[in-house]
């Protein structure tokens, strides 16, 4: 697998782009799905499993919490039927700005005409007035402000969102200019105010319901807090997460979605676990010429920090189109270069025709563009900002990726009962696989017994390069000593069955022996 790789540095031959992409254990990005009304019977999820989705986005925006239940009830009976490791991640609400359109009627908007917004719910939605869900918008907007609406708001291109200025405020309501054609159609239209702060809290009373209700119960392995602004909105989150016993766990994700996420985003770093990347909303709120800069700034951050970076919005067209554009297609490649741990997909999975598809083609242009990733140059990047004296584990991981990547191995098996030392190996994006082997905690809280693994396991599934094997119980006591063959046995037969371990291969492993982290290369008898 390494000998296949190639540097963009180096000349790459025209004709080794013409030959078939050879199949690979998968790609090492991961790929998060949001499951809704095109994707979430257990036959297609099923199927979505198989193209490679390693975490399933509920997105609570939409739909009621029995809704999603049916399609979790399916998530797990196909995670079943294909044995395929699956996370979960609850998308909260957030401060978000709807428009309201009980009577479903499409609505049919024509440039340089007048629109009013207004906080009267009761009114009914026209080409005239449309009610929203807020209102302190009059408070909040002024005179040439930009007002972006639509279900899955304005790209530039589309007909189904529109693009409106403020003209004038009339108490509590927000007098319009549209000013481009477009059709609304749904229930209900997000609204979203550029560069305008929202006095609402990040975490909303519905999304605290959502949590209660539905995601303690199901135990979900991570929160995307939408439109995270402040550090202090992850603080509460993860407050608010650990009260709920089952939840201590859940990892919060920050979505960043406006200027404000963007200005405070060292001191979000800092507390969240991982950050979603939500170019949509970001793309309206920055110019389009800077979108880019705050990519690479943003994932760069993160992979110094050895968080996830989560990239969204990449193949908008494959909602109702087979294939990716070409620009997608690019996009999709560069974030990958760019260091990217998943690629999130919405309306592509969520409504889109082509969910399976969809899943499939980003992870083909994932692999291929993992295959001339610079990891040379990324791995002197990342020791160099880490910085001496490094930490014990720091060191430990760092020196099993540079043993691997001298030794050529095919694979890198790490022993691990929080995670964490598997993460600081991905941290450094070895070119191969990094299967890490979770070794499960007895714990008790004087009421009962209960083994821990499962979570950190799963967490482990929107980490790139990263593949979870969850160990039995019974064998946790032996694997923290030198006399761990029998876990390591399956560690390598699970390998072997997806192909990337093979008969003479060499396979660094990283273990703990006693009080001491060990790093070996063991090379494969026939």
């Amino acid at each position: 697998m390494h000998s296949n790789h190639l540097l963009l540095e180096e000349p790459i031959r025209m004709a080794s782009i013409l030959e078939p992409s050879k199949a690979t254990f998968s790609a090492m990005t991961k790929i998060v799905g949001t499951l809704g009304p095109r994707s979430r019977t257990a036959d297609v999820i099923s199927s979505c499993l198989e193209a490679g989705m390693s975490v399933a986005r509920l997105d609570f925006s939409w739909g009621d919490a029995e809704y999603h239940q049916e399609t979790l009830d399916n998530l797990r009976a196909a995670i079943k039927t294909t044995k395929k490791l699956c996370a979960v991640m609850l998308d909260t609400v957030g401060p978000e700005l709807q428009v309201v359109n009980k009577s479903e009627t499409p609505i049919s908007l024509k440039a340089d005409d007048t629109l009013i917004l207004t906080p009267h719910q009761g009114q009914e939605a026209s080409s005239q007035v449309l009610p929203i869900t807020f209102d302190g918008l009059s408070k909040a907007v002024k005179k040439g402000d930009t007002i972006f609406m639509g279900q899955y708001l304005f790209t530039g291109s589309e007909t189904t969102s529109v693009w409106l200025e403020v003209s004038e405020i009339k108490g509590a309501d927000v007098v319009c200019v549209i000013k481009n054609t477009a059709t609304l159609a749904g229930s209900l239209f997000t609204l979203h105010a550029s560069q305008i702060h929202i006095d609402l809290p990040t975490l909303t009373e519905k999304d605290k319901e959502a949590i209660r209700s539905w995601g303690v119960k199901n135990k979900i392995d991570f929160l995307s807090l939408s439109y995270t602004r402040h550090a202090e909105d992850v603080r509460e989150a993860r407050e608010f997460l650990s009260k709920h016993g089952d939840l201590s766990q859940t990892q919060v994700f920050a979505k960043i979605e406006n200027v404000e996420g963007l200005t405070h985003f060292d001191e979000i770093l800092h507390e969240a676990d991982g950050i979603i990347l939500s170019r949509g909303n970001l793309g309206i709120d920055l110019p389009p010429e800077k979108v880019f800069l705050f990519q690479k700034a943003a994932v760069h951050k993160c992979n110094m920090a050895g968080k996830p970076a989560v990239v969204t919005r990449v193949v908008d067209s494959m909602t109702d189109n087979l294939r990716p554009t070409r620009a997608e297609a690019t996009d999709v490649a560069n974030a990958v270069l760019d260091g990217t741990d998943a690629i999130l997909l919405g309306a592509e999975t969520l409504r889109g025709l082509y969910p399976v598809e969809t899943i499939s083609i980003v992870g083909k242009i994932c692999a291929e563009a993992e295959k001339v990733f610079n990891q040379d140059l990324y791995f002197k990047k990342t020791v160099k900002f880490v910085g001496e004296p490094m930490t014990h584990l720091e060191s430990i991981a760092s020196s099993a990726v540079r043993a691997a990547i001298k030794v050529k191995a095919s694979v890198i098996i790490c022993f691990t009962s929080s995670g964490r030392a598997a993460r600081l190996i991905a941290k450094y994006r070895p070119t191969m696989p990094v299967l890490s082997v979770v070794i499960p905690r007895l714990k008790t809280n004087q009421l009962k017994w209960s083994f821990t693994g499962a979570f950190e396991a799963r967490q482990s599934l929107i980490v790139r390069g990263l593949f979870p094997l969850l160990a039995d119980p019974r064998h946790a006591a032996e694997s923290t000593n030198a006399s761990s063959e029998s876990v390591l046995k399956v560690a390598l037969d699970h390998g072997k069955i997806f192909g990337v371990i093979k008969s003479h291969d060499r396979v660094v492993v990283c273990q703990k022996v006693g009080d001491a982290a060990v790093v070996k290369i063991i090379e494969l008898e026939d």
